[in-house]
């Protein structure tokens, strides 16, 4: 089987039952504490091409420093989104699943399934 990666909020119930699905199919993930380690631009650059997103579609809209940091407008380039995303990292959608060259954000849970073909 590939490498997996798991980018894990143990808090997140969505992260914990994702996680649960994985395990349940015997696989055992890297886990990614990004909360405490938060990713680099340029391992942020590599998810969102495994994701096939662009940076502004991997953040939480709702989290504080969205409004804070003036991330809701349009205006603000992919360079400031990514380091805003390195510097808040509470800010990244998760739970993310990569197995490969390829990855998924689990959100419903199940989607992370969509990597075990």
């Amino acid at each position: 089987m590939d490498e997996c990666r798991y980018f894990h909020n143990p808090r997140c119930s969505k992260s914990r039952a994702a996680l649960a699905l994985l395990q349940a199919r015997g696989i055992e993930p890297e886990i990614v504490a990004y909360l405490d380690a938060p990713p680099s631009i340029e391992e942020l650059q590599a998810l969102l091409q495994a994701l096939g997103m662009a940076p502004r579609n991997l953040l939480r809209t709702g989290e504080e420093a969205y409004k804070a940091l003036g991330l809701d407008d349009p205006g603000v380039d992919d360079a400031r989104l990514l380091a805003a995303m390195h510097s808040h990292p509470k800010l990244i959608e998760r739970p993310i699943f990569v197995r490969g060259q390829r990855a998924v954000v689990g959100r419903p849970p199940e989607r992370v399934l969509e990597l075990l073909d």
